[in-house]
């Protein structure tokens, strides 16, 4: 997500948070202005989920990413690399622009390089290039993710310790202790807990599920970038 687009989506977020807490029925209103900053944590944890979700959805391109591989995979071996280029560039996404990047780069060379050992190291660093440049575009915001599974445990923990904090605080007075007081502050810390116990087990389980994506994703670029350089070494030059 570009960081002029997550501006104004924040900010969108802290107004939505706070007017669901100043709306909220009473028992959730008295978890304190702390559940606005969980709420915009949930939020977040929220968009965050979607974005990377729709960025890995698009990273195998426009069709089916199995079907994209195996046409180039029945493209290459013989004849012009011309269509297999084309596919790439019709298909995009991460993939084809890794497998798009070594062809470029094969075709480009074939004339002005002799060896063909040095053809096809050209070509391996063309696509491993392009690998680097493709891996980071699918984990960005990634450890965001995880940053906000982090605070929404401690947010559920500051919530409940300011809760205790009034609650005890009830109980100190001299007398009988302010029974209204007391209620706040444990209701205080319950909304707080349970508040940032929910966006802390949906950030965690969205954070690991994404990396897992991201992982196999990594893996077919890298299988597939193995097995064009195979057809390629193999290939006979028409």
């Amino acid at each position: 997500m570009k960081k002029y687009y997550l501006l104004p989506i924040v900010v969108l977020e802290i107004i939505v948070s706070y007017y669901i807490w100043a709306k909220a029925p009473e028992y959730i209103h008295q978890g304190g202005p702390l559940l606005v900053v969980g709420l915009v944590a949930f939020f977040l944890a929220i968009t965050f989920t979607i974005e990377r979700t729709l960025v890995l959805w698009r990273a195998g391109g426009r069709s089916d990413v199995n079907l994209f591989v195996r046409n180039i995979m029945s493209t290459i071996p013989h004849g012009d690399l011309e269509p297999a280029m084309d596919s790439c560039r019709r298909q995009g996404g991460c993939l084809a622009n890794v497998v798009g990047a070594g062809l470029m780069q094969y075709q480009a060379m074939q004339g002005a390089v002799n060896n063909r050992r040095e053809l096809l190291q050209e070509t391996r660093r063309a696509m491993q290039e392009a690998n680097a440049l493709e891996l980071p575009l699918l984990e960005r915001n990634l450890p965001t993710l995880s940053t906000i599974a982090s605070i929404g445990t401690l947010l559920g923990l500051l919530g409940t310790t300011i809760g205790m904090i009034r609650s005890f605080r009830a109980m100190s007075n001299a007398g009988a202790p302010d029974a209204s007081q007391l209620a706040l502050g444990i209701s205080e810390a319950l909304v707080n807990t349970a508040l940032g116990l929910i966006t802390a087990v949906i950030a965690t389980v969205m954070y690991n599920f994404l990396t897992t994506r991201v992982d196999r994703f990594s893996n077919m670029m890298d299988q597939t970038a193995h097995s064009v350089m195979l057809l390629l070494r193999q290939r006979k030059e028409g």
